[in-house]
């Protein structure tokens, strides 16, 4: 039987090894920046007009959402490489996916967010890189098995890469 004295003496050994370990350190290219969540785009409305405003997604249009310099994003030479959004489709009126990915740049294979018609709201958080031209914009497509329908998008900014 191994006394307690020794067993806490271990735990605590094993403690201290851990919390050294596990102090992060930050490697690679970029740095994550969080930000208070902000909205960017909302095509319902609510106060969003131009670009990041109404109307609703059209089912296999693609459309594309300006990003830097909106929410305490910067722009220009210090905009980011990517963002952290949360997708929101709204009362979408067919089963279907978003998609979103830099604007300019081939639509990618894999989908953001999937949903069922009629959902009211469904969200997904994504890491969405910016293009690398001048705009800093995403592109977005609403896609179907069938043509027609449309949704409502909201996007939410919490944070950014650079």
């Amino acid at each position: 039987m191994i006394k307690p004295r020794f067993s806490r003496f271990a735990f605590l050994f094993a403690a201290a090894i851990l919390l050294t370990v596990s102090v992060a350190s930050a490697a690679g290219p970029y740095q994550f920046y969080s930000v208070t969540p902000c909205r960017i785009a909302d095509t319902r409305g609510n106060g969003f007009t131009g670009l990041s405003g109404p109307p609703s997604l059209s089912a296999g249009a693609n459309r594309s959402f300006p990003v830097a310099g909106l929410c305490g994003l910067p722009s220009g030479a210090g905009a980011p490489a990517a963002v952290a959004l949360n997708v929101t489709a709204v009362s979408p009126s067919k089963d279907g996916f978003i998609k979103i990915w830099p604007f300019n740049t081939p639509i990618p294979a894999v989908s953001t967010l999937n949903f069922a018609a009629g959902e009211p709201a469904i969200a997904n958080g994504a890491i969405v890189p910016l293009s690398s031209d001048a705009s800093f914009q995403i592109t977005v497509v609403y896609g179907t098995a069938t043509p027609g329908g449309t949704t409502d998008l909201i996007l939410d900014v919490t944070g950014y890469f650079k």
